[in-house]
């Protein structure tokens, strides 16, 4: 009988990528915001301001989306506890001894190239 294996368990889920990508499309928005100004040098309120709150907002919903369960109910399994069988164990087999690895050349002591005078 051979004992079934879970599915896998993926680390982020539907509401994950949600976030993530709300994350970015505000990500996307302040650096628009930040290009948009028309003060000399992006010294406006705009550059100055707005955009970068919106780029600090945006890096805290991608932080936010790594960190946030995917379902907040679902508790994180513990280690599994050992099964206990009390069918007869089998004698021991011997170990097979391991296929012999070649050994690797040295590396060369000067380039195998020569470079322009």
């Amino acid at each position: 009988m051979q004992p079934t294996s879970p599915t896998p368990r993926f680390a982020f889920g539907p509401r994950n990528y949600r976030l993530m990508w709300a994350g970015l499309a505000v990500l996307a928005v302040g650096f628009i915001t930040m290009m948009l100004d028309k003060a000399d040098y992006g010294e406006g309120f705009l550059g100055l301001t707005l955009g970068p709150i919106l780029l600090f907002v945006g890096f805290l919903i991608e932080f936010a989306a790594i960190m946030v369960r995917s379902n907040p109910g679902e508790l994180v399994p513990a280690a599994a506890a050992p099964v206990v069988t009390t069918a007869p164990v089998a004698a021991p087999v011997a170990p097979v001894a391991a296929a012999p690895v070649a050994p690797t050349p040295p590396r060369p002591a000067k380039p195998a190239y020569k470079r322009p005078s």
